[in-house]
């Protein structure tokens, strides 16, 4: 699979569109992911996300297989722009609207939202409490606990990778993760009682 990343590598620096889009397609949902998990902001999450593109497009001359994988250099790409977005801002924050995600059931039809099998909206509405309180305490926990957390739990990377990104021992990665776990359990613990 690495060998057709390089292939797809190549194709876009000779200005092969498609190739582009496919990349782009590929890696996508995961770039926004990592943005969305470190900002909790879907605003700075879409903007990181393209910020993050940008820069890959500009140093895909850069990708050397024999140095790593193209995930993981596409995360060290992502992580660099998410720790200087961070220095930047410096203001942690979730500045989601609390009707985000609320309005999709209005575009189907009347007779689908009344024979729906799945969740209650009551069921939906716990959920989305939960995604919150979640959210929220990964952004109050440090910067550094909480990208060794969201890369091993949220993006499913190994310790390695982990390691290659945030160029630290793989010892420090596995202590941030369980130091970061133990923080967002005291954090969430606090919270619990907000769900009903």
């Amino acid at each position: 699979m690495e060998g057709e990343w390089q292939v797809l590598v190549e194709r876009c620096l000779k200005g092969d569109s498609f190739a582009w889009t496919e990349l782009v397609k590929a890696h996508h949902r995961r770039v926004y992911g990592l943005c969305f998990r470190f900002t909790g902001s879907t605003t700075d999450a879409e903007d990181l996300t393209q910020e993050v593109f940008l820069k890959v497009y500009g140093n895909l001359a850069t990708f050397d297989l024999a140095r790593g994988t193209f995930q993981t250099w596409l995360t060290t790409m992502t992580r660099n722009l998410l720790v200087d977005h961070f220095r930047r801002s410096r203001a942690q924050r979730v500045t989601d609207s609390m009707d985000a995600g609320w309005d999709g059931d209005e575009d189907m039809p009347l007779l689908q939202r009344l024979a729906d099998k799945g969740p209650t909206q009551h069921d939906r509405a716990v959920q989305k409490e939960i995604e919150k309180m979640v959210q929220e305490a990964l952004t109050r926990i440090s910067p550094e606990l909480r990208e060794a957390v969201i890369l091993r739990d949220l993006q499913d990377m190994d310790y390695k990778e982990i390691a290659q990104v945030l160029r630290i021992p793989e010892g420090t990665v596995k202590s941030r993760i369980s130091r970061g776990r133990a923080e967002l359990a005291r954090l969430l613990e606090r919270s619990k009682g907000q769900v009903v």
